[in-house]
């Protein structure tokens, strides 16, 4: 199910939280039944935001790195989630091929392509990593660190398969994001499993299509749970044909942005919510590495944000790389913020809930001391902070009064992570395997 994590709020247990923990054999029932339909991503990550009186995601990520920052203690239940998964999905499996980005100087993802290694071959696999990086012609060792090594090799792809000099796996592991498009490489493979799916890289990928899917679904739940899906589903709207460099565009951007902080004003209103409504603004179709996410809070401000040279609008220094960021895509995301409520180390927070299969294996902190509750904290000078498993073993008592028991908001994120899965796994069968690559 979920585990029990101490996270950085203690307080009362709020309605909406206190909502989940009553509903919780309605809601594992319901995850349960959603997956002897749906098949779940091979692993994913989902970036969470709790502002206290909303709690949704805001980052769906199949191809997760971080891997390193869950603690040890959590190792077991992601080498049970790995076996579970490697078993349905190729029982007989004896060899496992990693194939991570080209980052071979980043010792920081190379510490988390090692935790991955560690994970598959606790899990009973022979696992070898295989680059795709050109310039990696000979097996080269690299020391991190933290003491572990990783040794990168150059794949060897024969007419139907692909592997490495002497070995042949039946599985193949991506932690790739294929944002700078599907390599031939990885193409026409025979009678080997590719995990994800070539489909689920950003070169292929859309977020508009994981917002559909997770908008569908969080009414449903919504139902199930009996509360206003908003709660738990950030307002979005797709801007198409939008050119930033051209100043193409720029105002059915505006318009956007004007639209949904017009409804998120209304929600507010509606709830006595006395905060200001912000949006962000990002590419549709860009990797969750990316930092071009801008931070918009009036319509009006859009064009100086994105830097349109218009009436001699300057671009703030600050800005300049996010807006680098959103001059590639012809599809904009104008996404409702979500502010955060969590401070660790008085640093502004948000926690990651990592997931392998259909399963919750643990989670941490993404901290930024020199961030808004309202701003992107995914840009250099994170840092990230493991969550502890609860001394307490027991769980909250469904019915209990707020604050009578130990808050399991761990479990809350449970239940928003696996939510943004299922939608991830809609996502992944409505998507064609061969649609056109975005020029």
């Amino acid at each position: 199910m979920v585990p029990h994590l101490v996270t950085a709020l203690t307080g009362p247990i709020n309605e909406l939280e206190q909502r989940v923990l009553d509903s919780m054999p309605a809601i594992e029932r319901w995850f349960r039944l959603e997956w002897m339909e749906h098949t779940p991503p091979f692993y994913s990550a989902v970036d969470i935001r709790n502002a206290g009186f909303k709690l949704a995601p805001v980052d769906t990520n199949l191809f997760p790195g971080g891997w390193n920052n869950l603690t040890k203690e959590m190792l077991p239940l992601a080498v049970q989630a790995a076996q579970a998964a490697i078993e349905k999905i190729c029982p007989e499996a004896r060899n496992l091929l990693v194939i991570p980005e080209n980052h071979s100087k980043n010792t920081f993802y190379l510490a988390n392509v090692a935790q991955l290694v560690r994970i598959f071959h606790m899990a009973g696999l022979n696992v070898r990593i295989g680059s795709i990086d050109p310039a990696i012609k000979t097996s080269k060792k690299i020391e991190l660190p933290n003491g572990d090594t990783v040794t990168l090799e150059p794949v060897v792809r024969s007419k139907r398969r692909l592997g490495l000099k002497n070995f042949d796996p039946c599985t193949i592991l991506l932690n790739n994001e294929l944002s700078a498009g599907t390599p031939g490489i990885l193409e026409d493979l025979h009678e080997q499993y590719l995990l994800p799916p070539l489909h689920a890289g950003w070169s292929v990928r859309r977020k508009s299509n994981h917002l559909h899917s997770y908008e569908e679904l969080s009414k449903r739940f919504g139902k199930l749970l009996g509360i206003d899906p908003w709660l738990i589903n950030p307002i979005y709207a797709r801007a198409e044909g939008v050119d930033v460099a051209e100043g193409r565009g720029i105002d059915v951007l505006t318009s956007h942005v004007d639209a949904v902080l017009t409804k998120v004003r209304r929600k507010y209103k509606e709830y006595g919510i006395n905060e200001k409504p912000f949006v962000v603004v990002k590419g549709g179709h860009s990797g969750s590495g990316s930092p071009g996410v801008v931070t918009v809070r009036d319509a009006k401000d859009v064009e100086a944000l994105i830097g349109k040279p218009r009436g001699g609008a300057g671009l703030p220094a600050a800005k300049a790389g996010a807006s680098r960021e959103l001059r590639e895509p012809t599809e904009l995301i104008v996404q409702e913020g979500v502010l955060t409520n969590e401070r660790v180390h008085n640093g502004v927070a948000e926690p990651v809930v990592y997931m392998m299969d259909r399963y919750v294996v643990g989670g941490f902190y993404r901290v930024h001391a020199e961030r808004a509750a309202d701003e992107n904290l995914k840009l250099p000078g994170a840092s990230y902070v493991p969550l502890a498993f609860s001394e307490s073993a027991h769980l909250p008592q469904p019915g209990a009064k707020p604050g009578a028991s130990a808050p399991n908001r761990f479990y809350m994120y449970g239940v928003v992570g696996r939510l943004a899965m299922v939608a991830a796994s809609y996502e992944m069968e409505a998507t064609d395997p061969d649609a056109e690559i975005y020029e």
